[in-house]
């Protein structure tokens, strides 16, 4: 495996070779990255690739805008999965 090759969000599949390609292709901000590419949109919700993310649209920005870093937004509260399946204890 190439370092191309390395999945970087593992919920979406986003691979690190599709991030570098959207974000030349497109010229994108963190969060059009995120947007296009579905990278920190999955279930941990970017808590394992939202500073890849981050620091891909920062290093390949030619445009020298101030970026703004995509948030993390944490579930609300934890939910037991007891509760999610229907079964009492």
């Amino acid at each position: 495996m190439t370092e191309k090759e390395m999945i970087v969000c593992r919920c979406e599949e986003v691979t690190y070779k599709e991030l570098i390609e959207t974000a030349e292709t497109y010229n994108c901000s963190a969060r059009e990255l995120k947007l296009r590419t579905r990278a920190g949109m999955g279930y941990c919700g970017g808590r394992t690739c939202r500073n890849m993310v981050d620091k891909v649209s920062e290093t390949l920005d030619t445009n020298n805008r101030t970026q703004i870093t995509l948030k993390y937004q944490p579930p609300i509260r934890p939910v037991r999965f007891g509760d999610l399946g229907g079964q009492e204890q």
